[in-house]
């Protein structure tokens, strides 16, 4: 199985407002940088579009290490969210459909296809690969302002 590393972000301008999104994939030597941005979404769901579209990206079940400054993302996985939502059919504790279902859904069903662990990371830190993403994330927002 390949290794792949990833590193991914997500920004709004507002909360919901302007977002954006972006990632790097490396793979051996080589490196990959996507980015793209949405209109009225909020930063979390630009958090777990960064990881779905960087996810989506490979062609064949990987070994992945996803690095994330989110902690909703990331916790969601590695303090079992996920698995009390799907016993509870994506339900919080207050009885209410979880937000961003959608998303949720492509998400689970990309690292049942690919081995994923994710790794939080500090944002706005000295972690150049995030601060990259970061910038990645916020020129979207930017550009598609300007349009």
């Amino acid at each position: 199985m390949k290794k792949v590393t990833i590193y991914t972000d997500g920004a709004c301008s507002g909360n919901p407002g302007n977002g954006g999104y972006g990632a790097i994939l490396i793979y051996g030597k080589a490196k990959k940088e996507i980015q793209g941005a949405q209109k009225n979404t909020t930063n979390n769901r630009m958090e777990m579009t960064a990881v779905i579209s960087a996810l989506s990206l490979l062609k064949e079940p990987c070994k992945v290490d996803l690095y994330s400054d989110s902690a909703y993302v990331v916790n969601a996985f590695n303090e079992g969210w996920i698995e009390n939502w799907k016993k509870n059919n994506f339900r919080g504790s207050d009885k209410k459909e979880i937000k961003n279902l959608d998303l949720w859904q492509q998400l689970i069903a990309l690292t049942e296809t690919h081995k994923v662990t994710f790794i939080k990371v500090k944002g706005h830190a000295d972690n150049e690969l995030n601060n990259r993403c970061d910038y990645l994330a916020t020129s979207a927002i930017q550009a598609a302002t300007n349009e």
